[in-house]
């Protein structure tokens, strides 16, 4: 804040008289006031680095830039060469006004020089504010590592009641808390996809928690917000409130004018700045159901999609086109919309795709679109930037189709339900694209004779689970029985993968749920949400038994390991290691015996809570291992010889354990006997000083004349049953 002459004599005032009050050191201190004086200057970081011969072309091609959104000059262009006669890649510019470096800040920061350098802009007495209140050191100091220390352990969230715990999972030991707050968030809580931040919602917006003491990160002013999306790699924020946003007469702490009516804002994370807010996509005003009546508006989420590396996001209109926006000026890309008659979905590739013979860089989405009059259903994939399609396949009978990808991105099946000519039944078939293969082949499993309700990849892995259903006619009070069939491919030669061939199909289930583990190889088929049947199997797809003569040329040996049931169950959570498994029942889904309970990935019951009003268990995830694919290798390679130290550390913790247990229950007896000495000792000293025995029990006891015990009798009445009759 600028300082104020308010409280000074005014010169002009008769009563005012120079010589009395000397103010010349105030005039020195206060006259140029310079935080007025640079609150037009703006630092630009992320240049090209250049020499003292090429930096006026640099100069004259920013100015371009610079002068789009104010008015400034190439003598107002401040940008240090250092000794070695190179630039430091960044620039101090003058504009003409401070409303001009405000403006310059919102409209270029993060808006692209050339392929190469994306400009970041901030106003100077920014960074000299942060600097004065300690925020930046002007020396710098490395960050100190140290080895860590300890079991690796795995931290959970749970929201109970109104009460939100972080806590440290011990396996069949009770949990050990690392911070427990009430009141910590007013409808759920969510971690980031790294685990680096807990999002907690309120009233006025999101708030990301972290660090060593759980403290407030940042925090993203949407009121009324409902649900948030992070893009993967955690640089942005989607937040969506079903109230359009109304900015108040006195402003708004980070929305402006320009995000009146919207519903949908996108953030940067880093910087807690709005990139873009968005409006509701208005249903057509003749949308109306089978029966006549008007379509009520779905709320679809995430509305807006992330590409896997978080440079691209991109939002369906549905029946028209898909708009991709790149990150962070969240400009559409080419400035226009990609139109697709018909358009029904779209997913992003999870993974960078490195197409066979593809060398420059990409990123994949796929889509798919109905039969429109005499043209079939079409499934396409599109490479992005470019937006050239690479793919597209032609579909027939199509009633639905959902998209789902593998976890690195190799697979891609299209689950497509084909109804009859009759259009009274259906039947489903898979159409699985090998995306990283030369020309994208599609292989077709079509021996399903039911429906497909849930599919599942395994993830970074080649091998997928069903569940299948046969049509129901009518609803009923019982769910129709299900089938459970495991696919895997066939062995090849060298390092191809064979095609999908069914390993083995389980009959007359109730299963609905399938949850791999996080690293492949086991996955649980289960029923939630059910009132008649709370089964869970645990299987492992790579048993180390013998394996079956039919399957010798399969990549796959199966073997149920488990069963477990869990009476109400509403969610299943894997550990970011694939070790341990939570299921839980939630009070949002139904009030009886809520709770949780916990299992290694065999399927043995270790802990089993119930928790009154619970309503979360959130696992927090793990970011990317740092370690090298040859490193994990080797890792994997010698898993055994780890296993043997592993062992020993919990025989070790167990028995350390069972030691502390009992020292710590001979300590409290041991200052028990002494408390009771003590009080005995000071009972003692009381009775001589009054002349009592010592023996208190000595003086209670009376004896007759011939010496003989005196027996006291007490009679106590007592009313077992008191009843009251009128008489009329």
């Amino acid at each position: 804040m600028s300082p104020s002459f308010d409280h000074l004599p005014d010169p002009e005032d008769d009563e005012f008289d120079e010589e009395e009050v000397d103010i010349s050191d105030l005039r020195e201190r206060f006259e140029v006031q310079l935080e007025q004086g640079l609150d037009g200057f703006v630092v630009i970081d992320g240049l090209p680095e250049v020499t003292e011969e090429t930096k006026p072309k640099l100069i004259k091609f920013l100015l371009r830039k610079l002068n789009g959104v104010g008015k400034t000059r190439e003598d107002s262009i401040f940008m240090p060469i250092g000794d070695d006669g190179k630039s430091h890649k960044f620039a101090f510019v003058e504009y003409a006004s401070p409303a001009e470096a405000i403006a310059a800040c919102k409209g270029l920061d993060g808006v692209p020089l050339d392929k190469k350098h994306t400009l970041r802009v901030n106003k100077l007495t920014d960074i000299d504010r942060f600097g004065k209140e300690g925020r930046i050191d002007e020396n710098y100091t490395p960050q100190e590592l140290k080895n860590p220390e300890g079991r690796g352990r795995d931290q959970f969230a749970m929201f109970k009641d109104d009460r939100v715990q972080v806590l440290w999972n011990n396996e069949k030991d009770a949990p050990e808390s690392i911070v427990d707050r009430l009141h910590w968030t007013e409808s759920f809580v969510q971690w980031s996809p790294q685990g680096t931040f807990l999002t907690s919602m309120h009233q006025q917006g999101v708030q990301l928690w972290g660090g060593p003491s759980w403290t407030r990160q940042k925090r993203f002013a949407h009121p009324f917000v409902n649900l948030v999306d992070f893009s993967p790699g955690e640089k942005y924020l989607t937040t969506w409130s079903h109230r359009a946003i109304s900015i108040p007469e006195e402003g708004h702490p980070a929305l402006s004018v320009e995000d009146e009516g919207k519903n949908y804002v996108i953030w940067d994370i880093e910087t807690g700045k709005p990139l873009r807010s968005f409006a509701m996509l208005d249903l057509p005003s003749n949308s109306v159901d089978e029966a006549g009546q008007p379509v009520k508006r779905k709320v679809v989420w995430p509305a807006f999609k992330w590409s896997s590396d978080d440079k691209y996001v991109a939002r369906l209109t549905q029946g028209s086109s898909i708009s991709v926006y790149e990150l962070p000026r969240m400009g559409l890309l080419d400035k226009t919309s990609i139109k697709i008659e018909g358009v029904m979905d779209f997913e992003w590739a999870p993974a960078t795709p490195h197409r066979e013979g593809v060398k420059t860089y990409e990123q994949l989405f796929c889509y798919w679109t109905p039969e429109i009059g005499s043209n079939p259903a079409k499934v396409g994939l599109m490479s992005i930037p470019s937006k050239e399609v690479v793919r597209t396949l032609n579909l027939f009978s199509v009633t639905d189709a959902k998209l789902h990808w593998q976890s690195d991105a190799s697979y891609l099946c299209v689950k497509v339900d084909r109804h009859s000519k009759s259009k009274k039944s259906l039947a489903t078939s898979l159409e699985i694209f090998r995306v990283r293969e030369k020309g994208v082949p599609v292989e077709v499993v079509d021996s399903i004779k039911d429906t497909v309700i849930n599919f599942a990849w395994e993830p970074k892995g080649d091998r997928f689970v069903i569940i299948t259903a046969a049509e129901v006619v009518a609803a009923t009070a019982v769910p129709p029985k299900t089938s459970v069939a495991f696919y895997t491919p066939e062995k090849v030669k060298g390092a191809g993968v064979g095609n999908f061939k069914h390993l083995k199909t389980y009959e007359k289930k109730n299963s609905n749920a399938i949850y791999w583990s996080p690293k492949g190889r086991f996955v649980i088929v289960a029923t939630v949400h059910s009132q008649q049947s709370y089964d869970m199997e645990f299987y492992d797809m790579d048993f180390e038994g013998e394996k079956p003569e039919e399957w010798k040329d399969l990549t796959a040996n199966l073997q149920l390991m488990n069963t477990a049931d869990h009476y109400g169950v509403t969610d299943i959570d894997w550990d970011p290691t694939g070790r341990y498994v939570a299921t839980s029942a939630s009070i949002w889904k139904h009030a009886m015996e809520n709770g949780y309970h916990l299992y290694d990935f065999k399927g043995e019951q270790l802990r089993e809570e119930p928790v009154e009003k619970f309503k979360q268990w959130l696992w927090r995830p793990r970011p990317p291992t740092m370690l090298s694919k040859e490193e994990q290798k080797t890792i994997r390679k010698n898993l055994r010889e780890y296993s043997k130290v592993f062992d020993q550390q919990d025989l070790d913790r167990g028995d350390r354990a069972n030691q502390e247990e009992v020292e710590h229950r001979r300590r409290l007896l041991e200052e028990w006997m002494a408390w009771r000495a003590n009080i005995e000792q000071d009972v003692r000293e009381e009775r001589e000083a009054r002349g009592l025995p010592l023996d208190p029990v000595e003086g209670l006891v009376k004896r007759d004349e011939q010496g003989e015990d005196q027996v006291i009798e007490e009679i106590v009445e007592e009313i077992v049953e008191e009843t009251e009759e009128v008489v009329g």
